[in-house]
């Protein structure tokens, strides 16, 4: 789990890291479903592979290629680095499935190129859900401007020795990147944010947030979809993570993708509802 940890909570990106990371992709993309990287090899030890499988592939798969990638998969989660393939492996073990041409991902989905926002989402939505299936930068802008940093709490437990002079120089470039933020200079605020993240001290879902939010008015989704993921991984449950997400895989094309992160999104805002009105 160090490696994890790493990468989502310290931004440090080792090849070991990396390994792990490719090796979440492939359980996603095989199961269908996002799972914790901690529960991942549970899930996979002792189960059948046909039921790990997306039920959306509806078996239009080789099992033998599929039991060959759930295997590497495995072998990329393993808790010790030195037990992990390296990339020329990943390679070896992959290239002899690949005897198909590429195919981009909306003809493979059957998306529209163009079409234009998300499909309308199952659940209801709050003001930043609706602002999110509108595709609304600027409303979505305006909700962040208000929720300050409210969902931080709690993100973040500090020493009296960590207040150094590092730490204060790094609170205040984000200081400088949230006034950016306020007066729409969008590409000031990335710099400012992006020195607060690289220090790597403090670790910020809201800033991880804005910054997405300034790469898609940047007209850079895949940054933007980059901060999302790394807003969700260091609050799992927060809902303004999976809404960022679907924005930018919205400005991707990637309609279905954006349209099953944004119910999820909903759902997780509704799920925290219900728990603050039950305490």
């Amino acid at each position: 789990m160090i490696e994890f940890i790493n990468i989502c909570v310290l931004g440090r990106v080792t090849p070991e890291s990396v390994i792990f990371s490719f090796g979440t992709v492939l359980l996603d993309l095989l199961s269908g479903k996002h799972i914790p990287p901690s529960h991942a090899l549970d899930m996979i030890r002792g189960k059948n592979i046909l039921l790990l499988m997306d039920s959306h592939l509806e078996g239009h798969f080789s099992s033998e290629e599929a039991t060959v990638v759930f295997d590497l998969a495995s072998q990329c989660l393993q808790y010790e680095p030195r037990e992990r393939p390296n990339t020329k492996d990943l390679v070896t073990t992959l290239a002899p499935l690949q005897n198909k041409p590429d195919v981009p991902s909306y003809v493979m989905l059957g998306i529209p190129k163009h079409e234009e926002g998300p499909p309308t989402p199952q659940q209801p939505l709050s003001p930043m859900g609706d602002a999110c299936s509108r595709m609304d930068l600027t409303a979505i802008h305006q909700i962040l401007v208000m929720t300050h940093y409210k969902d931080d709490e709690g993100t973040n437990e500090l020493s009296f020795q960590e207040w150094t002079q590092q730490m204060r120089d790094m609170l205040e470039a984000r200081k400088r990147g949230d006034v950016a933020f306020r007066d729409k200079e969008f590409k000031t605020a990335i710099d400012c944010y992006s020195q607060f993240i690289d220090v790597g001290t403090m670790v910020s879902p809201t800033v991880y947030a804005r910054r997405s939010l300034c790469y898609l008015l940047c007209d850079q989704p895949d940054a933007a979809l980059r901060d999302a993921m790394q807003a969700q991984c260091v609050y799992p449950d927060w809902s303004t993570a999976f809404y960022m997400q679907a924005v930018a895989l919205a400005k991707l094309d990637m309609q279905k993708d954006a349209a099953d992160m944004l119910n999820e999104a909903a759902a997780l805002e509704e799920k925290r509802q219900r728990g603050g009105r039950g305490s």
